[in-house]
């Protein structure tokens, strides 16, 4: 019944291919031509597209996998001069890999239930619901079906790699990390879960000094291994390759602010600057990636995000640290995967130049652990609310208003009944759902409200700043929470063993 699921969500995939793509079609399309038409050493210099290659190699290479196939469709595609190009073949092409490479997803998302229903009263049941809920993610069919990009493919080999923690391989589960990371770096705000976790259940569980040195030997080879392989055949060109990963001359936020912790800020500071009547010295809201100063607030530079990241972080790895060995995979499993989803939504918080798109870092592994604990369930509905009302900027065309709010409604209520087929519980407090019912009323003022009074010329953005600030105010709400109940419990265990005792 699982692959049921998947064939069935690949049919309603299938009806997107006509719809609203993104520049990111563009770009995809222009790494294919990259990747196929040029020689490796000018894959990280080519700019005749003004969408550059700015992903590790192994998405590189991964992209000239693609185009070997993509040849067969239309090899004009294929062009690097051609730019903007979307022949009828090239659209199929392009939608149709996102479908098919989603199947990794789907093998991760099963990894990871299996694993994690082993001994449960009904396992088919969890495997069911689980597949339900992962595969048909509206986030995931509104950021990769709809607006076009590969991030089930990328979430399938996190999950591949979780999966394998569970199932006690922390060899596999290094070396699957390892490939994640050279296929998109943005993975690299979890790695200190990585590490914390392997060193101290895989190399130090067994403490002796002999068998601890091995075992880091060994990690490190695969690691170092997988890296090779990737940048090896750029190690003449390393400098430009990194300086295409990291660029930081785009601001700290994108042109639509994702909802975050600087989503108050930049709001702080325009409230201040209006207030004291001070001309703002470039706008955060323009639709530029760039730059830009703050008017009155201290402008913030990639170095105090990182170190503010780094900071808010450490609670959480510490209390990794401190879990018992002993404990089952499984269920040290799920505890490494909420530090994976809470160091996830602090780099969402507090990281530089964060995409909205990234909440699925928190909300996909939040989503998995939905299956086996009421207090994951509860949170996960709650966030799958704020995350996926967040997305709605990315899909800004008229004729998608009411696909995204048939699509947000139509998963959220299929979340509610098949979590509480399993838990039979209620989920918010009174606070959480005055605050949820909020979106329906925004959703009215963005929708209808803001042209029909006339603010549409003199305030165009501010819809899109009432999302972000008012979605921020759920994800920061949700970290917070979450958060606490994990450092006072046995890393979120204790909620599942207290209504087991109960």
């Amino acid at each position: 019944m699982f692959w049921h699921i998947f064939l069935l969500v690949s049919g309603v995939k299938l009806l997107f291919i006509p719809a609203y793509r993104s520049t990111d079609f563009e770009v995809h399309r222009n790494w294919l031509a990259i990747t196929h038409s040029l020689p490796l050493s000018r894959w990280y210099y080519e700019k005749t597209n003004e969408w550059t290659l700015d992903y590790p190699p192994f998405f590189a290479y991964f992209e000239w996998l693609l185009s070997q196939v993509a040849k067969s469709f239309d090899p004009r595609m294929l062009d690097v001069k051609n730019l903007n190009y979307a022949s009828e073949q090239t659209i199929v092409f392009q939608r149709f890999s996102v479908i098919v490479t989603d199947v990794i997803y789907a093998l991760g998302v099963r990894r990871c239930l299996r694993a994690l229903s082993a001994g449960s009263v009904n396992p088919t049941r969890s495997l069911l619901i689980g597949g339900a809920l992962l595969l048909g993610n509206a986030g995931l069919l509104m950021v990769d079906h709809i607006h076009f990009q590969y991030n089930g493919f990328l979430f399938g080999v996190l999950l591949l790699s979780i999966g394998a923690l569970m199932e006690n391989r922390p060899l596999q589960s290094a070396f699957l990390f390892a490939v994640l990371l050279n296929l998109k770096h943005i993975f690299m705000y979890v790695a200190p879960v990585y590490v914390v976790y392997l060193l101290r259940f895989y190399c130090l569980r067994d403490f002796t000094v002999g068998r601890a040195a091995v075992k880091l030997i060994k990690l490190a080879t695969i690691v170092l291994c997988v890296c090779l392989l990737s940048f090896g055949p750029f190690y003449e060109h390393i400098p430009q390759l990194l300086s295409r990963l990291f660029p930081f001359k785009r601001g700290l936020t994108h042109a639509y602010w994702a909802p975050n912790f600087w989503a108050f800020y930049n709001t702080a500071d325009k409230a201040l600057a209006v207030a004291l009547g001070k001309v703002t010295k470039a706008s955060s809201t323009g639709g530029l990636v760039q730059t830009f100063d703050h008017t009155v607030l201290p402008s913030i530079t990639p170095g105090v995000t990182f170190a503010l990241t780094g900071l808010a972080m450490v609670p959480v790895l510490l209390k990794l640290c401190t879990l018992k060995p002993s404990t089952s995979s499984v269920s040290l499993g799920r505890s490494f995967t909420r530090a994976i989803l809470l160091c996830g939504c602090t780099s969402f918080l507090f990281g530089w130049h964060v995409h909205e798109k990234a909440i699925l870092m928190v909300l996909i592994p939040l989503t998995l652990l939905a299956i086996a604990n009421q207090h994951d369930a509860r949170w996960a509905i709650f966030l799958g609310i704020v995350a996926h009302y967040s997305l709605f900027p990315l899909l800004f065309k008229p004729e998608l208003t009411l696909v995204k709010i048939c699509l947000h409604a139509l998963y959220t209520t299929v979340s509610v009944l098949l979590l509480k087929l399993i838990h039979r519980a209620t989920f918010f407090r009174t606070v959480e759902f005055l605050y949820l019912a909020g979106f329906p009323v925004l959703c009215v003022y963005e929708n209808i409200v803001h042209d029909a009074i006339g603010l549409q010329k003199r305030l165009p953005f501010l819809p899109l700043l009432l999302t972000s600030v008012y979605c921020a105010v759920g994800v920061l709400y949700f970290w917070v929470s979450y958060q606490v109940s994990f450092l006072t419990t046995n890393g979120g265990e204790m909620s599942t063993e207290k209504k087991k005792a109960k």
